[in-house]
């Protein structure tokens, strides 16, 4: 039936299953339904049995419901039904009960709260004990039903109103509609709580109950805006809890997609949904319920002592209606404005012989004189919107304003820091001033947020820096690969090591990354094999930098160094060894990926036995003087000019000459690799070097628990430099704590904001494994007659460390403060 009327819009026709429900506001208009109902009938060949239709009446009943003028009610025969049910001796019979009162729980305000206790008999294991409770809610719910109200259908024209309520059984909603005749009530909602749900604080269990109202309403309140009204004053201030976490982060989020105005009401207004008694909060130290924004309630409006919050989709703080006054007294005091200000008072344009010593600002209004104007004594300018034709009255902005414009048109929380473009047209709906686009332009480049979230548009590309080496073993890197798939022998990670002078490659399949197990497998495996290597570099991964690893490469006499934090290319041999590794495992466990580390051993054969392009040898003949025997060689055997292999010592003899003459090969061949790739590198290079004190973006994405990456910046500053401790790498202050943290110059970029880092007293260093994010107290400032802006620090949170095996020092915090904007003061 759905597809034979399929296209019908619901204003006119109503289907379900083979219920079929043709209406209009009209006997002509339900007259055109009804010819379209039946010409889509007799088209798809159906009949109608003539017992079961019903034409042109003014009410109908329609799955189960009275639908009339008034609204929709109950059936008489069902609620009789229902009245006439006998006491339930068992569960079975009071499913049977409940399931048919349930269907019409709509017209019983808190439906779920009076049949709480029949709801409990049937919980799992609970003996079916018919105490007082139950026959009382038994009672209630059918004298509830017998004087059900009628429910008058939604409106799209009025505004809806959602009033809701908690309590420590369940909540409650109430779905009605302010019309000329007062309120309607559209739907009743309840539902009762389970056993995690009644140990809610008030706060959470009041805001549970407006999240489950809006879910369950959702068809009636998407898409407009609507009130809700609470008797809990702290859900005021709903969107503006700091910091909310968890759950209630979740539900805020969750609200967000909707348009609503949150209203405090009283309990003795609010009896439509407060069908239960309320209780304090016995929860101390509960963050929700405390929470009490000063600076909100000075935006909101006062009306019986109750505050309302204007709720959007998108939060966003807009310049309310200007202080003309302030706007005045801003306006005499800049010396550009005052002289056109007198020649509108006295309405008289100067001849250019007067205003030839002028600024050029005040030149530019006296060659627009006829498109200004004072209205209420405001400088004003004529603008001809370019799409509309319309034309807008802007107010001529003067210097001591302009910053405050330019935050509220571009950085505040509804004006999505969008580019120059959007940003100057969003401008020019009401401001102007000379060369206006080019302040726009800068504000746009220097605004911190912008480039935190999408990065400095001048960013630093440094050149090659190479480690050359000469002999095996002089230098190996390691790393770590995974989890991958888990074997059937427990295997999950990779350890990596490479030898960079051969390009010998040895992985191993571990259960874990711990330092204990990667330091048996390095020295079960390459130590073992090919002895201490002088020199091992790593990441700075925690199993690298941990005691045991130092330990070992202590007793081995190996030094130890790291790459910089977030600089992978600092071990590029091995990370593009992992892709050659991962990409042959990818093909051979195509059809059974859990038992990749069963190829592994061949996969390094194939590697080690190709010819490098760097050295132009194989990894076999540079680290053990022959070539190794590959399948190929076992299948076709060994070519017939073979030479015999040699007594002991002329093998001997003859394999240190091959390996001098292989090795003296491969170091001219790096050395030309080398010069190569450098100038192949170095041609992308860009940028320049930073001296200490200078102010820095650094690029530092981190992942952190409870934070969506998506929301997070990326880049954070400003951050002072402190050394340059290198070529390419620099150590410098991060925020809010003052970290000493050191980074490559490409995730570097020079800072074009207006903060600057302020020192503080010295504190404690903080751990290598990172710290929390800082936290400091809001200041408000007035800045102008008509916004005010807060400073507040940028809570940044980075793991990283230091290069090199020196103690961390302590540092002095530098929270750098950051501009955003929280609303306009009343004038």
């Amino acid at each position: 039936m759905d597809r034979v009327l399929a296209g019908i819009p619901r204003q006119q026709c109503i289907v379900y299953l083979d219920d079929i429900l043709a209406h209009g506001g009209s006997f002509e208009t339900a007259l055109a339904s009804l010819r379209k109902v039946l010409e889509r009938v007799a088209a798809a060949g159906l009949k109608l049995h003539p017992d079961k239709c019903h034409f042109l009446r003014r009410e109908v009943t329609f799955l189960g419901h009275r639908v009339g003028e008034e609204g929709i009610s109950t059936m008489e025969d069902k609620v009789k039904a229902v009245q006439d049910w006998p006491t339930p001796t068992d569960t079975r019979q009071l499913k049977s009960f409940l399931g048919l009162a349930s269907y019409y729980r709509r017209f019983v305000r808190g439906f779920s709260c009076v049949a709480a206790p029949l709801f409990r008999l049937l919980q799992k294991d609970r003996e079916f004990v018919w105490a007082e409770d139950c026959q009382s809610a038994f009672e209630t719910l059918k004298g509830a039903l017998t004087k059900a109200p009628v429910l008058s259908p939604p409106d799209p024209a009025l505004p809806f109103l959602l009033d809701t309520d908690a309590s420590n059984v369940g909540n409650g909603a109430v779905l009605a509609q302010e019309g000329p005749e007062g309120e309607r009530v559209v739907a009743y909602y309840s539902r009762t709580f389970n056993k995690a749900e009644r140990r809610y604080c008030v706060t959470r269990r009041e805001l549970l109950a407006i999240v489950r109202a809006v879910r369950h309403f959702k068809y009636y309140l998407c898409g407009r805006h609507f009130t809700v009204r609470t008797d809990h004053s702290a859900l005021q201030w709903l969107m503006s809890f700091k910091e909310p976490e968890g759950q209630v982060a979740r539900w805020i989020e969750e609200l967000q997609s909707y348009s609503f105005s949150v209203v405090h009401r009283a309990g003795v207004r609010h009896a439509n949904a407060d069908a239960l008694s309320r209780r304090p909060c016995s929860q101390d130290g509960c963050r929700n319920c405390e929470r009490r924004e000063s600076r909100e309630k000075e935006l909101c409006s006062q009306e019986e002592g109750c505050s309302a919050v204007e709720v959007a989709s998108q939060v966003c703080c807009e310049l309310r209606e200007v202080d003309t006054a302030g706007w005045r007294r801003q306006q005499e005091e800049d010396a550009d404005l005052r002289p056109v200000l007198q020649w509108l008072d006295q309405q008289r344009r100067p001849p250019w012989e007067e205003v030839a010593v002028l600024s050029l600002v005040t030149k530019g209004l006296w060659a627009k004189f006829k498109a200004l104007r004072l209205w209420d004594g405001v400088l004003q300018r004529a603008w001809k919107e370019p799409a509309t034709g319309e034309v807008r009255w802007q107010v001529v902005v003067p210097h001591s304003l302009r910053g405050e414009v330019l935050q509220a048109v571009h950085g505040a929380v509804g004006s999505g820091h969008f580019g120059v473009t959007k940003t100057l047209r969003r401008l020019r709906l009401g401001f102007y001033w000379g060369q206006h686009k080019r302040d726009v332009e800068d504000f746009c480049r220097r605004c911190d947020g912008c480039t935190a979230r999408k990065g400095p548009t001048e960013r630093s590309h440094a050149q090659l820096q190479q480690f050359p080496v000469g002999f095996p073993m002089e230098r190996v890197g390691v790393d770590v690969v995974g989890p991958q798939p888990c074997t059937e022998r427990g295997n999950k990670y990779v350890l990596t090591a490479m030898d960079y002078f051969t390009k010998w490659p040895e992985a191993y399949a571990l259960p874990d990354q711990g330092a204990e197990t990667i330091a048996d497998a390095l020295v079960g495996g390459m130590n073992s094999r090919f002895g201490a290597a002088e020199s091992i570099h790593s990441d700075q991964g925690r199993n690298f930098e941990s005691c045991v690893f130092a330990a070992l490469c202590s007793r081995l006499d190996m030094q130890k160094t790291r790459t910089t934090p977030l600089h992978p290319q600092s071990d590029g041999l091995v990370e593009r060894f992992h892709r050659c590794m991962e990409q042959q495992l990818a093909i051979v466990s195509a059809e059974h990926q859990r038992d990749w580390d069963n190829h592994l051993p061949l996969v390094l054969m194939a590697y080690r036995s190709a010819v490098q392009e760097s050295t132009s040898c194989t990894p076999a003949l540079l680290m053990l003087g022959r070539e190794l025997r590959t399948p190929a060689d076992l299948a076709f055997g060994r070519p017939p000019d073979t030479p015999p292999v040699p007594p002991g010592p002329e093998y001997a003899r003859r394999l240190q000459d091959r390996l001098e003459t292989a090795h003296s090969f491969a170091r001219g061949q790096l050395l030309s690799a080398g010069v190569r790739q450098k100038r192949n590198y170095d041609v992308r290079s860009r940028g320049r070097h930073f001296e200490a004190g200078e102010l820095l973006w650094t690029y530092s994405p981190q992942r952190k628990k409870g934070r969506c990456p998506k929301l997070d910046s990326e880049w954070i500053g400003p951050c002072r430099v402190l050394e340059r401790m290198g070529e390419v790498v620099y150590r410098f202050q991060l925020p809010p704590r003052g970290r000493r943290v050191a980074l490559h110059r490409d995730r570097l970029a020079p800072y074009r904001g207006t903060a600057t880092p302020q020192p503080a007293p010295a504190s404690p260093a903080a751990p290598r494994t990172g710290v929390g994010p800082g936290h400091a107290h809001l200041s408000v400032l007035a800045l102008g007659p008509h916004l005010t802006l807060s400073l507040s620090p940028l809570p940044v949170d980075h793991h990283s460390q230091q290069l090199g095996p020196q103690p961390r020092p302590s540092l002095s915090p530098c929270p750098p403060p950051g501009l955003t904007l929280v609303g306009p003061s009343r004038p």
